[in-house]
């Protein structure tokens, strides 16, 4: 396959020379035009600290409920305060999904676990941001919890999409319905079950030390759920397809969330039953399938790196395998390795789905650097092939695709709202596009905030942090906000992304 044209100095840094040439990754004369073409759009280091801040306080923008007075995005206002009441459950919090007014319980665990995650491994570098970054994840785990309050139940959804995507109204003052979808033993959902046992396990460890009693809150609902999601198995999307497609199915299947959900309670508990039941299961659960892609929707490749660490560092010798699992699924997005399964923009940025394709590039991200940093501290490589790839490598591809982001790229536009001179300021987002409560206190009807939608007027209000679905193929991004592929941001491109920036902001001096 063609190298995209700003990696040929990546190729060296982590792939032993000798072996360079002889597998074909690159030759001296596309060697050539790759570094002419990145060094047009090169730019110096990125300010990561501020980009930190910015990624974290974007989910105070997507936060449905009562709002706390230390809100620090103050164009938004309360919303969702009934929601429940379709049901008689309290569900009032949570995230929006993205630039709409639904609560999607799929996306909304994914989020919180990969906020948990960016927490566990990189917290320790936030500083200041550390506490931002737990209320965020908090604000995920509080509505998890009272979606799972009742036995046997768990509530995945509040709102109707169709009817939803049918206005473009603020969340504040929305009046479409808000239905509540639930899952339960005649009809199951152990993937999206799997997902919030991950979630809960997860965020149990972030809040070990420094809240041990709502820690073990989390956890013991962890257990409670996963149960629930092992032994009534079935996708959530078989019974409520209407309500939950083509949003967020479960396209993988829910093999991936059991597999996920028990690597995650193995971590947080140390009991060994998980330990035998990845063992036990794994195979069963897609443990050794090929996957080149980490998202909402398929955890294998993110349990894959998961589960290598207990290997690599714990030396729990039964997980080897995952070990070899994790180096398949880095071979496959290292450009020009033999096993390279991915595609690079001419620019360089990685390229999975032309729908939010940056969700992509900062899950990978963030897998790249964790990997790096349980490579470094077992003191090995991953192996691809007969060549060798260095945790340095890894860092330098994750760096890359991260400055990509900020804003070193062939258009010099940073796909984060708010940060650099030149960024999205038309994204395809309800509440951001439309005049805050403080600023017009009129409601604004269902169909009204449509003539706001079809202006080519920047959003009055910056979501501050959000990360959109990025550029097309070819590097373009035409700012539209009928351009939801491109222009939408999502709570689950973000959440990865604050680790990612922890780790390039404490590499770099600035936190």
């Amino acid at each position: 396959m063609s190298l995209p044209l700003s990696y040929s100095r990546v190729l060296a840094t982590f792939l032993v020379l000798p072996l360079l040439l002889s597998n074909g990754f690159s030759s001296p004369s596309s060697s050539s035009s790759l570094r002419s073409l990145h060094q047009r759009h090169h730019l110096d280091n990125h300010n990561y600290k501020d980009a930190l801040t910015k990624s974290i306080l974007f989910f105070e923008g997507q936060r449905s409920g009562k709002l706390p007075p230390n809100q620090r995005m103050t164009w938004r206002s309360n919303s969702g305060l009934s929601d429940g009441s379709a049901l008689n459950v309290d569900l009032v919090g949570g995230y929006y999904d993205a630039g709409d007014n639904m609560k999607f319980g799929f996306p909304m665990a994914f989020t919180t676990t990969m906020l948990s995650w960016s927490l566990i491994e990189f917290g320790g570098l936030m500083n200041s941001e550390l506490p931002n970054a737990k209320d965020a994840v908090r604000w995920g785990t509080d509505f998890l919890l009272k979606a799972t309050s009742h036995p046997d139940t768990i509530y995945v959804q509040v709102g109707d999409p169709n009817m939803d995507h049918a206005c473009w109204e603020r969340p504040e003052d929305m009046d479409t319905p808000r239905s509540v979808f639930k899952v339960d033993k005649k009809n199951p959902g152990s993937d999206i079950a799997g997902e919030i046992a991950a979630a809960l396990a997860a965020a149990s460890i972030v809040f070990l030390k420094c809240d041990p009693s709502y820690s073990n809150l989390l956890l013991q609902r962890a257990i409670t759920v996963f149960a629930f999601a092992d032994k009534y198995r079935g996708p959530y999307s078989a019974g409520l397809k209407p309500e939950v497609c083509p949003f967020y199915c479960s396209y993988s299947g829910y093999q991936d969330e059991l597999l996920w959900g028990a690597a995650w309670l193995h971590k947080a508990t140390s009991n060994p039953t998980y330990l035998s039941y990845v063992q036990e299961n794994g195979r069963n659960l897609g443990a050794d399938e090929f996957d080149n892609m980490f998202s909402w929707d398929n955890k294998h490749v993110g349990a894959r790196i998961l589960l290598s660490k207990e290997f690599l560092i714990q030396k729990v010798k039964a997980l080897e395998e995952y070990k070899e699992h994790a180096d398949s699924f880095i071979c496959s997005v290292i450009p020009g390795a033999p096993f390279s399964s991915s595609q690079y923009t001419p620019g360089g940025l990685l390229f999975k789905m032309g729908e939010s394709n940056m969700q992509y590039v900062t899950s990978t991200s963030f897998l790249l650097l964790t990997y790096a940093k349980y490579l470094t501290s077992a003191r090995t490589v991953a192996y691809c092939g007969g060549s060798v790839v260095t945790p340095a490598g890894l860092r330098t591809i994750a760096k890359n695709q991260v400055d990509y982001l900020l804003g070193d790229n062939p258009l010099k536009m940073s796909y984060m709202v708010g940060h650099g001179p030149k960024y999205p300021r038309r994204i395809h987002h309800r509440g951001s596009s439309l005049p805050s409560v403080a600023a017009h206190p009129t409601k604004i009807q269902c169909h009204d905030g449509f003539s706001m939608f079809n202006s080519q007027a920047p959003n009055p209000n910056d979501l501050t942090g959000a990360v959109v679905g990025g550029p097309d193929q070819n590097d373009q991004f035409p700012d539209e906000r009928s351009d939801y592929q491109r222009s939408e941001p999502a709570t689950y491109i973000n959440a990865p992304l604050v680790g990612a920036l922890a780790y390039l902001a404490r590499s770099f001096g600035q936190v």
